[in-house]
Parts: structure tokens; C-alpha cells; sequence
């Protein structure tokens, strides 16, 4: 993504890299002026702790907040299709056009509300929204291509597997590698057999090896002086590595050559008074790369090695899978996203799971977003989804000597009661169907209340006791507005919230008249609450 200086819109994907690149060519430091985002997406994911403001870095060191920036590339994406759809549909509306928005798998529930409050943002009303999660979206399209090839060079099972197939999916793109597990369960739905998980070992990441294998080389402090004051040249040199990491392939042998700038070599030269095949020279790589005739000549061996860290990470996390109890019975992996394409990956997996069958779709690139138009025509077509995390709400029950700490102890008005409780809505590893309903009613703790909030709160165990336990971490905040009540009487709100879907609903009805409630489910804020009981 590529923003002006006065943070309006530019340019999008291949546009963005291009008007970037020719902006630094015109020699000067007018690029600096520019705000230029690359592979952001991956900021959510490494995200410790994501809320509305946070604010993430372009290519130069320039900080900008994230929500502007996930909301200008979805604007592109709306207005350029609405262009296109109105030139073959001139009485095409927006509101007749569905949004489906895929998120990987392994990201937690504040990434996806950040994406929908960023795609509201851009134009996109809340009801003709849906989240789709990536490797489900490729599974579904895969239950209907006609036919694909597995690396042997057979007909798939796709097309006939039977009801009770269990198969992995394998979700391989640039930043983030995704793995679930499907089972085709009756009348054509899936169910998911495991919570997705992952990591970041996409084709990024082997950009990231690359820029680590020049710091080795010529220092990182090089690199970075590249990076900011030589963004032309910079860009140009991964231009390059892309161009050869797309076409390295398994059985090559020899050198792979790389044209590097002479920007390069006039570093090397000012900042360590040497030349860049001095440098090779003291290098750990003397043996296996050279630099001559203005092209850095690396061994293909070296240049896989590139590879290696990412596709360990990958088979390893893979390997883990397998070992789990439900996954056993697996016998198909369906390798999906355009990383899968590459065949050192492919070749990894297939040599580490002989027993497997493996399996691309033709254009595995594009399996995501064929089966996101699909999942938006048909959302059901999961039928099940396991519980990441143990789901439960702050609660403040009256203290029970018996089973409450003392420390715990708390008076509200005349009551004693015991703060910070878990109270569980849904256990980790639970098979949920959409549209799970749990509920539970709430009285104000105080007659004047104006506002009921309560905290939502998630763990890695299957039975938290208390809220700040150690595997316990605040989720979000739920509130609804409270109406005015006559002195004496009480006030009593059931909440409800909905799982089973890629993002968590919640609902609130007035259990004295009926009525449902406004509500609002805030997971992208950094306060902390505590009321409710």
C-alpha cells in the first residue's frame, strides 16, 4: 500500500511497488515523503496486544496507525470491484454485493474485530459483511473443483471421499502458515476436528532469511543504511532474490546469480574500507559465495538454505499435529496458498510424510478466494468448529468461606461477595455448531447503575478458577446500557453469547420486559473493567 504525504490513497499491490520504486529512482529523498506498507498484514498476527489505535511502521521507519492503513487497502479493494461490476452491470447497487473478508485461521478474536471495524471503515455495512477463515475457504472450494492432481500425478480423492474422511489442510502464504483439520461429516458439511493453528512461516519469511544472510555478511547497520537512504536500490536487490526464489527448484544444481547494486558495493566500500568479494572473504560463506562481475554467485545449496529455517518450522508444527490423539486417521494433506507452490516445500513434506497422500489444486494461489465466493453463497457449510480457548465472563458471586480465598473478599453494599471468578461459557476443544447459544443472567450491583459492564475473558485450561490465573487473559468488554428503574426494585439482564461462528456475537434482553437490549462487545480497548456479578 502506497499513501501520499498527506496520508490519502496512492496505489495498491503491484502499483504500490512500482510507483514506489520509481519515485526512489528520481534520486532524491521525495520517496521519504511517502508512507509504503509491505506485507502488513502479518503485523496483526505478531501482535501481543492489539487495540484500536496501535500503530505500525512503513518501509521507512514511518509510523502510521493500522487501522488507516488495513482501511485504505480495503477501500481499493471495494471501489475497484464496484468500478468493474458497474461497467458489466450499470444498475448494480452496493448494498447488492455480499463482502466476504478472509482472515487466517490462527488469529484471535480482536484481529478479526479489527478487520471488520477497518472494512466498515471503508464502506462495507455491517450486515453484508462475513469473516471467512482462510483454510476453511480453500477446503470448501476444494469439495467442488472438478478434478486436481496430487504430486504423483493422481486423481484426488476430493471429488469422492466418503462421509468420515478426516484430511489436513495446509495453508501456505506469505506471511502465515495455517493448519487445520476437516472431517466430511453428512449432507456435504465439515467439521472442523481440531482448532487451527500455525505460525509465521509464509514466503515472508524467507524474505526475512535473506535480509538476515546480507546482515551476516555485510553488517546489519549496512543493510539498514540501505533501507532508508538507498530505497530504490533496496528494492530493487529483493526484486531480484523474489525473481529467483519463485524459480528454484529441487533438482537444480550449481550457482544462483544475483545481480546486486552498485550502491552495494560503495557501502561496503566507505562504511568498511573494503570490497565486497574482501568481505565474502572473512565471511562464513567464503567457501560457497562469490561476488564478480557486479552478480553476488551463491551455491544452490546456500540459497535453499534460505529456505530451511521456514519449511523446519512448517514440517515440525506438522509433525506435532499428527502426534495429536483426534488427528489420527489422517491419511490426505491439501496444500493450499501460493507458497505451496514452491517446490522445496512441497518436496519437504512429501519426503517427512511418506504416508501421506499430498495434494494441490490446480492454482493453489487462488483457492482462498474461490472458496471465500463459495463460503459467502453457503456459510453453513461448516457444520462444527472446535473451541480455541475456554470462554467465560468476571464474575462476582456471594463469598462462600468454604471454596474463596479470604484475599478474594470483597464487600458490595451489604454483601460480601468473592471478585475475579471465571465463570465458563465454553471449554476449551468443545465441538460447537454456529450459532451456540450460552446465556446467563445479571443483576446491577448497584441501584444506580447506569451501565452494566462485564469482562470477557479467555484461557488455555479446560477449568480456570479465577480470572488472573495464569493461563487467563482478558478478551474483551461487554456493556449494555441499563434503563431507569424505580427505587426497590431490581434489575435482572440476561446475556448471550454466540459461538460456533468465525467471530463471537453477543445479545442482551431485559428479562422484566422482554426487550432486547442495546449491547456493545468491545475487544479492542485496553481497559479494564470490573463490575457485573
Amino acid at each position: 500500500l502506497l499513501l501520499n504525504e498527506d496520508e490519502t490513497f496512492n496505489s495498491f499491490g503491484y502499483d504500490a511497488e512500482k510507483n514506489f520504486a520509481e519515485i526512489a529512482e528520481e534520486g532524491d529523498d521525495s520517496y521519504k515523503d511517502f508512507y509504503y506498507f509491505h506485507r502488513f498484514k502479518m503485523l496483526l498476527h505478531n501482535c501481543k496486544n492489539l487495540h484500536r489505535n496501535i500503530c505500525i511502521d512503513d518501509m521507512t521507519r514511518k509510523r502510521m496507525e493500522a487501522h488507516k492503513v488495513f482501511t485504505h487497502s480495503i477501500k481499493f479493494l471495494v471501489d475497484t470491484l464496484f468500478d468493474k461490476l458497474k461497467g458489466a452491470v450499470p444498475d448494480i447497487l452496493l448494498d447488492d454485493i455480499h463482502f466476504v473478508l478472509t482472515v487466517p485461521a490462527i488469529w484471535d478474536d480482536p484481529s478479526k474485530q479489527f478487520m471488520r471495524e477497518a472494512a466498515i471503515a471503508a464502506g462495507i455495512k455491517a450486515n453484508q459483511l462475513s469473516i471467512a477463515l482462510e483454510p476453511e475457504a480453500a477446503s470448501i472450494y476444494c469439495q467442488h473443483i472438478p478434478t486436481e492432481v496430487d504430486v504423483s500425478g493422481n486423481t484426488s480423492f476430493l471429488r469422492t471421499a466418503k462421509q468420515g474422511t478426516k484430511y489436513m489442510i495446509v495453508d501456505l502464504g506469505g506471511g502465515t502458515a495455517d493448519i487445520t483439520v476437516h472431517l466430511r461429516s453428512g449432507e456435504g458439511t465439515l467439521d472442523e476436528v481440531r482448532p487451527a493453528s500455525g505460525g509465521p512461516w509464509g514466503g515472508k519469511s524467507v524474505d526475512d532469511r535473506f535480509e538476515k544472510f546480507l546482515g551476516e555478511v555485510i553488517g546489519n547497520d549496512l543493510v539498514e543504511d540501505l533501507k532508508q537512504n538507498f530505497m530504490e536500490d533496496y528494492l530493487d536487490l529483493f526484486r531480484e532474490f523474489e525473481s529467483k526464489k519463485r524459480n528454484i527448484a529441487t533438482v537444480k544444481t550449481g550457482k544462483v546469480h544475483m545481480k546486486i547494486p552498485l550502491t552495494v558495493q560503495s557501502l561496503v566500500k566507505k562504511k568498511l574500507k573494503k570490497s565486497v568479494p574482501d568481505v565474502l572473504k572473512e565471511s562464513s560463506y567464503a567457501e560457497s559465495v562469490h561476488f564478480a562481475n557486479m552478480k553476488l554467485h551463491m551455491s544452490v545449496d546456500i540459497f535453499k538454505d534460505l529456505f530451511k529455517p521456514t519449511i523446519e518450522g512448517i514440517v515440525k508444527h506438522l509433525k506435532e499435529v499428527f502426534m495429536e490423539k483426534n488427528v489420527q486417521g489422517v491419511e490426505t494433506i491439501l496444500m493450499v496458498g501460493g507458497f505451496s507452490e514452491c517446490e522445496l516445500v512441497q518436496k519437504a513434506i512429501k519426503d517427512n510424510f511418506k504416508d501421506k497422500k499430498v495434494i494441490i489444486p490446480e492454482d493453489p494461489g487462488l483457492a482462498v478466494l474461490k472458496g471465500a465466493v463459495y463460503y459467502g453463497h453457503v456459510p453453513k457449510t461448516i457444520g462444527r468448529r472446535v473451541a480455541r480457548y475456554t470462554y467465560g465472563i468476571q464474575s462476582w458471586p456471594e463469598f462462600d468461606p468454604n471454596k474463596h480465598p479470604e484475599a478474594k473478599k470483597v464487600q458490595i453494599g451489604t454483601k460480601f461477595r468473592c471478585r475475579d471468578v471465571f465463570f465458563k461459557y465454553v471449554t476449551k476443544g468443545e465441538l460447537l455448531t454456529p450459532g451456540y447459544r450460552r446465556s446467563q443472567i445479571f443483576q446491577a450491583l448497584k441501584p444506580d447503575e447506569e451501565c452494566l459492564e462485564c469482562a470477557i475473558y479467555v484461557s488455555d485450561e479446560e477449568d480456570p478458577v479465577y480470572v488472573d490465573d495464569e493461563s487467563c487473559r482478558r478478551l474483551g468488554t461487554l456493556r449494555v446500557p441499563l434503563p431507569r428503574v424505580s427505587t426497590g426494585c431490581s434489575l435482572e439482564i440476561e446475556e448471550t453469547m454466540i459461538f460456533g461462528d468465525t467471530e463471537l456475537e453477543v445479545q442482551a434482553r431485559d428479562i422484566y420486559t422482554n426487550q432486547q437490549c442495546e449491547v456493545s462487545f468491545d475487544l479492542l480497548s485496553n481497559n479494564v473493567v470490573q463490575n457485573g456479578n
